[in-house]
């Protein structure tokens, strides 16, 4: 009865002195439950066949998320047994034994973990809702507001918590029967026991990873990478970097301070200095783990926003037709396809027609040894096309094995359909439409390009890049727009049908469509190995969408939903380390309030007023704060920076590349803040009490 009763004042005392652990953990509970309701939500699996892919990347988060998190209860576990190891110590003086000592250190961190379960829990039934609103708004799909709990969400919840805190528990256990009384008494005092050995060598370790660091930035942003085993050198060193960057910058100080600097006396940096220097040189391993998990949230954060951006610039030019479906048979009439939508939709304008080729590969040829995307695969050493490889075609099937033709008629049918001008072409000009992605990358290139056609040259007349379907349907990448008197001498290799429809379409038009296609009777034509020559996808790569049918409103959704497969499991994940790399920077500095009281008496009495204490307090905790974040915020915006260049490069996005860092800066700065007011106002009240 009595170690009940201490045990449940030990916890009012430690949910107050550990406030920020306590609520940290109770918001990552809550998270953890909301994210894992997506993956069993009923509702989700039966909208979409692709919910398990949704699920996946949710299990490997939460998988990587409760590997940090059972760290972070591990460390806050073995940080309080620490700090109290002098009263468990007192304990044992009284007469009890390490049996029960051990069990109310036990009960009491479960009791604290119960409770933070059981809130995190209620707040997690609430964040299932605002994270459904805001994922049913993505995908463009109207939500019903309701509450479901589901058992295995549940299950699945405690296992992870419950595992994690249970084996941190365990193992400081075994760590507590090893201790005697003398050794409890003296735990607390290890990390005053600083040793200063070697500390003109070890200074050495700051310049060296700063000029890592200038190394990794200048040969990540001048595209060096040639090989995954060069990349995955240089990560490992900038990891390693990470760490031993506060050991050369606790050497440095400690030096600057003997050698007595200029700045040294001044104010109160060298109370500063040495107080910064001792917290690094006994956290420089923590230091590192926090500053991986700063940088793991920021690009978390960035390819969230860089993903979120696609779908807002590039996902409707994908799709400009309400319907649009291709058939390798050339001479196919889409009756049935035509019919299909009528009856579920409307038809309001339709449009049957045909792509042609004149075997020659005149733009495919310049295209394959000029785009980026191709690099010198389709080129000999001396840099000449290699013919055969172009005949042969890629591997993954960018464009068709002939140069794509379309007619002047059918083209400006379908620029009507999408609400563009009309064109007109001269006997022997032609148009290319391409897409506006590879246009800012080749620009006007037509003049190395010498189109014939039975023996006439073509000029080009103009270079269209409004979006027209070029993933596949118009071609890939690009098509050539002639005269209708020329197309009609050249060989049908495709055909194909757009639709504008009269009302919304129901969400399984898609698979209606598809369900008319079978590779083996495709469309009442049978299925030709040669066939393959009329496929293509053009050169988008990072997201691509290619598909036989196209229904705009079906196919948007499914790719928005895919999008938040990716955005969403990386906003989760940013946010959970982020909060718990926070939340070890408070409880490290809130824990310590105790020992610095005195220091700062002692201040206080040769002459500092409370005004100057406040800020040397605010310039202490800073320091402490701001280290791992600017270190962190270095490495993840360089990173981020050549990510986003990569991203708009190969998608389309025209978002500046810093921007995207420049957010998750900002929206975690915010949450920063938030830690550092906290803490902040805490350190002051302990010391003052």
């Amino acid at each position: 009865m009595f170690g009940n009763l201490l045990a449940l004042r030990n916890v009012r005392r430690s949910a107050r002195d550990y406030l920020v652990y306590v609520l940290t953990m109770t918001f990552v509970v809550s998270l953890m439950f909301a994210f894992n309701s997506i993956i069993f939500s009923k509702d989700l699996q039966k909208m979409y066949e692709m919910a398990a892919i949704m699920a996946a990347m949710i299990g490997i988060a939460t998988f990587f998320i409760v590997l940090i998190v059972a760290w972070l209860i591990n460390y806050m576990v073995r940080f309080m047994l620490e700090k109290r190891s002098r009263e468990f110590g007192i304990y044992l003086l009284i007469g009890m034994n390490k049996k029960e000592v051990s069990g109310l250190y036990m009960k009491e961190n479960l009791l604290l973990g119960v409770c933070s379960f059981v809130i995190g829990l209620g707040l997690g039934m609430l964040l299932q809702q605002v994270l459904l609103v805001v994922l049913y708004s993505v995908i463009q799909v109207e939500l019903r507001p309701h509450l479901e709990f589901n058992g295995y969400c549940f299950l699945m919840t405690v296992c992870c918590f419950a595992g994690c805190y249970l084996l941190a528990l365990f193992r400081c256990s075994r760590k507590f029967r090893k201790m005697n009384i003398h050794d409890l008494m003296r735990e607390n005092q290890k990390n005053e026991e600083l040793k200063e050995k070697n500390e003109k060598i070890k200074r050495l370790l700051l310049p060296f990873s700063i000029l890592f660091i200038f190394a990794f930035g200048v040969w990540i942003l001048s595209g060096n990478i040639q090989s995954p085993g060069e990349a995955a050198v240089f990560l490992t060193g900038l990891f390693i970097t990470m760490y031993v960057f506060y050991t050369g910058l606790s050497a440095w100080i400690i030096c600057y301070v003997k050698k007595k600097g200029n700045a040294v006396y001044r104010g109160q940096n060298l109370f500063l200095l040495r107080q910064f220097a001792s917290k690094l040189k006994t956290m420089r391993f923590t230091m590192g783990t926090l500053t991986v998990l700063f940088m793991v949230a920021f690009l978390g954060c960035s390819v969230a926003l860089m993903f979120t951006d696609w779908q807002n610039q590039v996902l409707e030019m994908k799709f400009p037709f309400d319907v649009q479906v291709n058939s390798q048979n050339p001479e196919y009439d889409f009756a049935k396809e035509l019919d299909i939508v009528g009856e579920e939709a409307g038809v309001k304008d339709s449009c049957v027609y045909r792509i042609y080729e004149n075997h020659t590969n005149t733009m495919n040829t310049w295209l394959y040894t000029h785009l980026r995307y191709f690099g010198d695969e389709y080129r000999r050493e001396d840099g000449t096309p290699d013919e055969k490889k172009i005949r042969k075609g890629s591997d993954d099937d960018a464009y068709c094995r002939y140069d794509t033709y379309m007619g002047l008629s059918d083209y400006n049918h379908l620029r009507k359909m999408l609400g563009y001008s009309t064109e007109t072409l001269g006997k022997n000009e032609y148009i290319l439409q391409m897409k506006q992605r590879v246009y800012k990358e080749t620009g006007d290139f037509t003049d190395d390009v010498k189109l014939q056609d039975r023996g006439e040259t073509l000029t080009c007349r103009k270079i269209c890049t409004e979006s027209f379907s070029q993933d596949g349907h118009n071609g890939g990448d690009y098509i050539i727009v002639v005269p209708d008197e020329r197309i009609q001498q050249m060989t049908p290799y495709y055909s194909e049908l757009a639709v504008s429809v009269k009302k919304k379409v129901p969400d399984n038009l898609q698979n209606k469509l598809d369900d008319l296609s079978d590779k083996h009777d495709y469309a009442g034509h049978t299925y030709m190995e040669e066939d393959d020559d009329n496929v293509c996808y053009g050169t988008d790569t990072i997201v691509t969408y290619a598909a036989v049918n196209l229904v705009r409103e079906n196919a948007s959704a499914e790719v928005r939903y895919m999008m938040s497969c990716i955005t969403f499991p990386c906003m989760y994940i940013g946010l959970v380390f982020l909060c718990i790399a926070l939340t070890v920077l408070s409880v490290q500095q809130l824990s310590d309030s105790a020992k610095y009281r005195f220091r700062y008496q002692v201040l206080s009495k040769i002459g500092l007023g409370r005004r100057e204490i406040q800020q040397t307090v605010f310039r202490q905790l800073s320091g402490y704060y701001l280290c791992p974040a600017i270190l962190s915020a270095v490495i993840s915006g360089i990173i981020a920076v050549y990510m986003g260049a990569g991203f708009n490069f190969y998608t389309g996005v025209s978002t500046p590349v810093l921007q995207y860092f420049a957010i998750s800066f900002a929206l975690f700065f915010g949450v920063y803040v938030v830690y550092f007011g906290a803490t902040y106002v805490g350190f002051i009240r302990n010391i003052e009490e």
